[in-house]
């Protein structure tokens, strides 16, 4: 938290975490206009602790299932909260290890319920999509933006009203050039994590 309060006294107000727990346990010890986007993989037994815990989480970009999304708006009106963004979460390597949906008509379906204004995607805000491509293949950012322009003219806005979160330390400039609003760039404003310590 210490390093994050550096950053935060630097100017950085928004802060991506990848574990339920850790988010929870770091939120009220940064000051209140901190806002936390989970960038994680999203179990769902996470979401109403993390929506409960976190009264300033701003973003989930790990959102890959339906189930998923209905658990988050659900757990929206569970906590008296108006709403949440929401990046869908775009498989673009077609790797087993990586979550999402495929970026063609899986994509489109997920993305035309979580915009339905249905009850209780009506608690969801589109507000972009994410991938984490597979290691050197910058395709996988190619891929994203083109999934964008299928979602966008599916729902019939804008390709530039949706966001990109894509590209982490070790890409993330290509990343930037390829369309990129959002970068995960931890392990090198940080440093690298000590997963033993889990």
């Amino acid at each position: 938290v210490e390093l994050l309060r550096h950053a935060y006294d630097a100017g950085q107000r928004a802060f991506g975490e990848n574990y339920a727990q850790e988010m929870i346990e770091k939120a009220p010890q940064m000051p209140e206009d901190t806002e936390w986007h989970f960038i994680g993989k999203l179990q769902s037994n996470k979401i109403n602790p993390i929506l409960k815990g976190v009264p300033n989480l701003k973003a989930v970009h790990t959102v890959h299932s339906e189930k998923v999304a209905r658990k988050i708006g659900n757990a929206c009106k569970t906590f008296n909260r108006d709403s949440i963004d929401i990046y869908i979460q775009v498989d673009t390597s077609g790797e087993a290890t990586k979550n999402g949906v495929d970026p063609g008509e899986e994509l489109v379906r997920l993305a035309e319920l979580v915009t339905s204004g249905e009850d209780p995607f009506d608690h969801l805000n589109l507000v972009g999509l994410m991938t984490i491509g597979a290691p050197g293949d910058l395709s996988c950012f190619d891929k994203l933006v083109e999934a964008r322009k299928l979602v966008a003219s599916k729902l019939g806005v804008d390709a530039s009203d949706l966001k990109l979160s894509m590209g982490m330390s070790g890409d993330f400039e290509e990343a930037i050039k390829r369309g990129s609003n959002l970068v995960r760039v931890g392990s090198t404003i940080f440093g690298a994590r000590d997963y033993f310590k889990k």
